[in-house]
C-alpha cells in the first residue's frame, strides 16, 4: 500500500481550509493506494536513485498493472 497527498476537489479543499482556520492548525490529506512495486535490475535501481538524488524527491517504481489502476 502506498500513501500520497490526496487529489481533492475545490469544494473539499475549501472545507479543509475552514476547519484549519477554526482550529488554528494546518491539515494534510493523504489517500492510500493498492500498488505493486516494480522489480528493477541493479542498474535500473541505480539510475532511479541517481535521479532521486538529483531532484531531491523519492520515486517509486510500479509494475504496469499498478500503473493502470491509478
Amino acid at each position: 500500500m502506498l500513501s500520497s497527498l490526496s487529489k481533492l476537489t475545490p469544494e473539499q479543499i475549501a472545507e479543509i481550509r475552514i476547519l484549519e482556520q477554526d482550529l488554528g492548525i494546518t491539515l494534510l490529506s493523504f489517500s492510500d493506494y493498492d500498488v505493486i512495486a516494480g522489480g528493477l535490475a541493479a542498474e535500473e535501481l541505480a539510475r532511479v536513485r541517481a535521479l532521486e538524488k538529483k531532484i531531491g524527491t523519492v520515486l517509486i517504481a510500479l509494475d504496469s498493472a499498478s500503473s493502470e489502476q491509478s
